[in-house]
């Protein structure tokens, strides 16, 4: 389900902002330069993308990690036919709340 179908509740909420997530993993590792920048950025290895993938707040640092490039978010929406700030809505509802040992924190 896009996540510009306004899902209702928060569950589906989060689970339309996850297929975001998971569709823009799937944009990065579809081009080699993308993913060796992400692995960098992340300090993620090919190895240890799989373990990173299942915890929680992963999908909140793939789209950070998108949304900080403003070419690959343009480029990423364009090929799902999704608008941009459609993205960054998906990254603020998997942002976690304030969480000490989150990878990606909520802007204060």
């Amino acid at each position: 389900m896009p996540i510009q179908d306004k899902p209702r509740g928060l569950k589906a909420q989060r689970d339309a902002a996850q297929e975001v997530a998971t569709s823009a993993l799937a944009f990065i590792a579809a081009d080699g330069e993308r993913l060796v920048r992400f692995l960098a950025e992340t300090g993620l290895s090919p190895a240890t993308l799989r373990e990173a993938a299942a915890k929680r707040d992963f999908g909140a640092g793939v789209l950070a990690f998108l949304i900080s490039d403003e070419a690959m978010l343009v480029a990423f929406a364009a090929e799902k036919g999704l608008d941009p700030r459609h993205v960054v809505g998906a990254l603020e509802i998997l942002v976690p709340p304030v969480d000490p040992d989150a990878t990606v924190r909520r802007p204060m």
